[in-house]
């Protein structure tokens, strides 16, 4: 879809408003066309002496008049139009972020933050500039040029007219020329504003690292490389629309000379009266603003185009999982996958390979293995965060397909490798997935996930403001506050991707018996484990060893240790680095 295809079906969606500010423009251009000619009327009548005091009097309030009344159709039509487009703003943002929010991890992998925020931002204010500064500027600059040629043609003296336009079409071919540079000059622009917006945002993000490794200089240097070429694009735009009011002058400087010279001619042979070339030098001068008009819509229009060719591939990107599920309720039962592979994009080696398990309701899965083994590959299935090329993953006998996202994501409860908090009040972030739930409910899942004793020691309890990202609190304490929140939620199926790595072995011990609480409590809630460490997979109902995407060993924690493959092996060295650390 070209950015006119938008605008024009935006147009006609809010037809009541474009056109109401069109009867207005209208008003404002007939207006403003009938004061020359009537001031034109009135140095003749000066000149004839036909006029006397009194209609002198009554000429001038009318005019006075008049223009007291364009002055407010032309805040009528302005409030109404740039309401109407930003509506445009509104529902390209909404659109951008809901397709944003719909996006799985492999469209992220190759996006900057910066570029995307820099699109919901600048981009967007571009688009809607177009649609409306651009079509108020030339809807009124074209209705302004007609009537005035109109009255220039017919109401005047043809002759003037004519020999007026003659530099018109020099300046047509400037524009032409102009807008194609705008064009490129624009599109630079808004790629050096999406680098220096990137870049801020990861020094922001990352300041701590920056402040650890001294790289302070190093970040302000390239920021200000960055900042220099956003300067420059811009100023290149800036510079390139500036050059459409040296040909707006020498075109209208051209045609003043033309007229002057044969007004004054047709005037010396009395074929002309003084004041019908006056009218028609004020009609000349009324000409400057749909000439600049003109500049300044293709201007716009450019800009827009610009901003429309880089967004509109993010509002048409594919999902990275398609949501064509029709069951909107997941019922209890057993999920299990059959002969699962995965293997990511530009990867040999898959991810996956041959996966079959099956999860009963109220049992716990543990699955261990080194790194890189495919442990949050799994979880991701489940989560149909990628979509396995082989084999099938099956809730209650219905394949993950079957169910809507929201339906499935909605009977999982997620704790991540790396925890992520809003900047919200450790309370609201904990009833994330429950904003209704009282305080009550919010400080018994923050006691199941050890973390509450923690957070009554800040001065404001549960009020306490985390910051963005949680960077308030350590590492432990975001893994808890996630865990509290998943507990909240209260899922049938419960995911934990190696979310006690920042704990310590006694804080593990106590969540873990909170969980085995839970367990017997809600005997149908299930869970899934991954895990680096051993210790929090003891008490699972079944254990998998992921290698290199594959199952090596299954059991229990027994049943492993008598196999003494890698399990046992690894439980030996943990077991021993553990006594070393309490010695």
């Amino acid at each position: 879809m070209s950015l006119s295809r938008l605008i024009a079906g935006f147009v006609r969606q809010h037809w009541p408003a474009y056109a109401a500010a069109a009867v207005m423009l209208t008003g404002v251009a007939t207006l403003t066309v009938w004061i020359p000619r009537r001031i034109g009327a009135i140095i003749d009548a000066l000149a004839a002496h036909t006029m006397s005091t009194s209609q002198l009097w009554l000429e001038l309030l009318t005019l006075l008049a008049v223009g007291v009344v364009i002055y407010f159709l032309r805040v009528g039509w302005r409030i109404t139009l740039f309401k109407a487009a930003y509506q445009l703003g509104v529902m390209l943002r909404t659109r951008f972020y809901t397709r944003m929010s719909q996006q799985g991890a492999a469209f992220y992998q190759g996006q900057r933050t910066g570029d995307l925020m820099a699109l919901a931002t600048n981009d967007i204010d571009a688009i809607e500039m177009a649609a409306g500064e651009a079509m108020l500027a030339g809807f009124d600059g074209t209705l302004t040029l007609l009537m005035v040629l109109g009255i220039m043609l017919l109401g005047v003296d043809w002759r003037l007219a004519c020999i007026a336009l003659l530099p018109f079409p020099l300046m047509g071919l400037a524009f032409w020329r102009i807008s194609s540079h705008i064009h490129t000059a624009s599109t630079d622009s808004l790629q050096r504003f999406s680098a220096l917006n990137d870049h801020v945002q990861e020094s922001v993000s990352g300041v701590r690292t920056l402040r650890a490794l001294g790289l302070e200089q190093r970040s302000s240097a390239q920021f200000s490389t960055l900042a220099g070429h956003a300067a420059n694009a811009s100023l290149t735009a800036q510079r390139w629309e500036a050059a459409y009011e040296p040909a707006v002058g020498l075109t209208l400087t051209a045609a003043t000379a033309l007229t002057l010279g044969l007004g004054g001619y047709l005037v010396w042979h009395d074929q002309l009266t003084i004041g019908a070339l006056t009218s028609f030098s004020m009609y000349l001068g009324q000409l400057i603003w749909p000439m600049f008009a003109a500049g300044w819509v293709l201007s716009l229009i450019e800009r827009g185009r610009a901003a429309w060719q880089r967004l509109q591939p993010m509002l048409d990107a594919p999902l990275a999982i398609d949501d064509h599920g029709t069951i909107a309720t997941l019922p209890p039962g057993p999920l299990q996958l059959e002969h699962i592979g995965f293997a990511y994009a530009g990867q040999t080696a898959p991810a996956l390979a041959d996966i079959a398990l099956r999860l009963e309701p109220g049992q716990t899965l543990g699955l261990v293995g080194p790194t890189g083994s495919g442990k949050s590959t799994l979880l991701r299935v489940l989560l149909r965060q990628v979509t396995p090329q082989a084999g099938q993953a099956t809730w209650s006998g219905q394949p993950l397909a079957a169910y809507t996202l929201h339906a499935l994501r909605a009977a999982i409860s997620w704790v991540p490798q790396e925890s992520f908090l809003f900047s919200a009040t450790i309370a609201d972030n904990i009833a994330l997935a429950r904003p209704g739930a009282t305080r009550q409910e919010v400080e018994h899942a923050a006691e199941l996930a050890d973390i509450h004793d923690d957070i009554l020691q800040f001065p404001d309890g549960y009020e306490t403001q985390v910051g963005e990202k949680g960077i308030t609190l350590s590492g432990g304490q975001r893994q808890r506050v996630a865990i509290a929140r998943a507990l909240l939620a209260d899922n049938d199926l419960l995911l934990l991707d190696d979310a006690l790595s920042a704990v310590d072995t006694g804080t593990e011990t106590r969540i873990l018996q909170h969980l085995e609480q839970l367990r017997r409590a809600r005997p149908e809630r299930s869970a899934m484990i991954a895990s680096h460490r051993l210790s929090a997979v003891v008490n699972a109902d079944l254990i998998l060893v992921l290698r290199n995407g594959r199952i090596t060993e299954t059991g229990s924690h027994e049943q492993l240790l008598q196999h003494d493959g890698w399990y046992a092996s690894q439980w030996r060295y943990q077991q021993l680095e553990a006594s070393l650390d309490a010695n």
